[in-house]
């Protein structure tokens, strides 16, 4: 079946570039919502893991944005 539906112009651009990004068509995201909304599904993404900063003293670390840099890409 065919349908038009209004998509913003804003949401619409990340959409394309999504598609562009995963290599997959804006039909198939599109559609692929669609399922996960009509039968319930919920998202499978994992959540991601924050980097862990070993430390003799845990809770006692003075961290600015720098030494933060510093420590992940070190």
């Amino acid at each position: 079946m065919r349908t038009t539906v209004d998509i913003p112009d804003p949401l619409y651009r990340e959409l394309k570039k999504k598609a562009a990004h995963d290599g997959r068509s804006i039909k198939a995201i599109v559609l692929r919502g669609i399922e996960r909304e009509v039968r319930g599904e919920k998202r499978s993404g994992r959540r991601r893991q924050p980097p862990l900063i070993d430390s003799d003293h845990p809770g006692s670390l003075d961290l600015d944005n720098a030494k933060i840099y510093d420590l992940l890409f070190s």
